[in-house]
């Protein structure tokens, strides 16, 4: 699993390609492809690169989904024994980013295909086992019902 920290609109992220993340508004349209290279982190294989502050050479590509709000944020401010109300609320803007791949010294290390290839290989796994309870689950049956006919 190759992952990379990276930090965008003051905040520091765990990304993986072929997810999408909720990130500060970043100032480019919808359907655009961008380049983050402030990459604190890479972990790929078991290795790790760790900048100080950034890993040169370090690059995570995006494409940005779309801009949205966040949820509303109320504030109320009060003082007792006065008739002093102040309510007001607060939505931040957000774009949702598709984090596309991880490069590290212009290698791509990981991307969104490989990632899902990775999904569906570890997903027929899991099917297996099912499978074999089930047949499992099917014999005991059997046995008792020919146990219970004698």
């Amino acid at each position: 699993m190759t992952y990379a920290i990276i930090e965008t609109g003051g905040k520091q992220l765990k990304v993986e390609p072929g997810r999408f993340y909720d990130v500060e508004l970043l100032h480019s349209e919808p359907d655009e492809t961008i380049t983050l290279e402030t990459v604190l982190l890479v972990q790929h294989n078991g290795d790790v690169t760790i900048g100080q502050p950034f890993v040169d050479g370090a690059t995570v590509e995006g494409k940005v989904m779309r801009h949205l709000r966040g949820r509303k944020v109320l504030v109320y401010k009060m003082k007792p024994k006065k008739k002093t109300r102040k309510k007001r609320g607060h939505r931040q803007e957000i774009t949702r980013l598709m984090i596309n791949s991880i490069s590290l010294n212009g290698s791509v290390l990981s991307d969104e295909a490989s990632a899902q290839s990775q999904a569906a290989t570890e997903t027929p796994a899991t099917d297996v086992t099912v499978d074999s309870t089930t047949e499992v689950a099917s014999e005991v049956a059997t046995e008792v019902v020919e146990t219970g006919q004698q």
